[in-house]
Parts: C-alpha cells; structure tokens; sequence
C-alpha cells in the first residue's frame, strides 16, 4: 500500500486506489465516479485533489483543473507540483502570461525543480522571449544532463522556434 492510501482511511482508500487505476486506463469518468464515493470530509484532502485535478486535465476540464490547482497551491503552498499544475492548466488554457507569471513567482524557491525551469523555458518561448527560453531550457539541462532534456525539447511543439539552436546543444 502506498502512502497516499495510508494516509486515507478505508475505504476511502480503495475508492483512491481504484480512481488512480480507472485514471491510467485512460477511463476518466469511472475515475470520477470512485471519488465521488470518497467520503466528504477527505474530499479536499490534497491527494484527493490531486486526482481530482488529473481527472479534470484527462476530461479537458481545464477552467476546473484551475480551481483545483489553485486549491492545492493554497493547501501546499511548498509543493512544487501545486504551482506546476496550476501553471500547467493556464498553459492549455491558452493564457500563457498567466502560466509564466505562476513559476517566475515561485521558481527560486525550488532550486532542483528541472520541470519548473523546462515549463518556464515553453512559456517564454511561447511568449516570443526566446533568449529567456534558451537561458531556462540551458538550467533544466544543468540540472538534469542534456539528452534527456535536450530530445524532449526536441519533440516538443512549445519550443520549435528554438529546435534549430537546441539541436546544436
């Protein structure tokens, strides 16, 4: 057992586990039928929100997945993933000064967040900043080595104006 289904009492913990597995088949409204069956009170657990959030994301729920991000940030202020998932959610919402403005705000205080700096490095990119978006992609690649980094940006749709220089990295 996990430890999100230990801090879960049962059976909450079954409708948690359930709503994780119906998520990773792609089955997101069976997903959200196992945590309406979560009781009340754990409803807002961060977990609990957390999934809720993926199972908005996977519904294409995106103004939902706002407001649950935004829940999370304040629950989970020093969880990285809050601000990353709300940033995220204004991304495919396409208010992508919203999603920058989410991680400049918070990005020096997770110093080995590569995810921050990579998203960052889209936003900028997007936003035409494409010497900042350069300077980002090069702090994810110096946290987490440069293959990896270097072919995910490669193949990502965010960052082609830059493919021509990140293909000289």
């Amino acid at each position: 057992m996990t430890k999100k289904l230990k801090d879960l009492p049962h059976p909450d913990n079954k409708h948690f586990d359930a709503a994780e597995g119906w998520l990773e088949l792609g089955n997101w409204k069976e997903a959200n039928e196992e945590l309406e069956q979560i009781t009340p009170r754990f409803r807002a657990h961060p977990y609990v929100l957390e999934m809720r959030y993926k199972i908005y994301q996977a519904a294409g729920r995106l103004e939902m997945a706002v407001e649950v991000a935004k829940g999370l940030r304040t629950i989970l202020p020093y969880s990285p993933l809050s601000h990353i998932h709300l940033a995220f959610s204004f991304h495919e919402l396409k208010r992508t000064k919203e999603a920058y403005d989410t991680l400049i705000l918070v990005v020096d205080q997770f110093q080995n967040q590569w995810v921050m700096r990579y998203n960052l490095a889209c936003y900028s990119c997007q936003l035409i900043n494409l010497k900042e978006a350069m300077e980002w992609l090069g702090k994810a690649i110096d946290l987490t080595g440069k293959k990896d980094i270097r072919l995910m940006a490669l193949e990502d749709p965010d960052l082609e104006p830059l493919w021509a220089q990140i293909g000289e990295i």
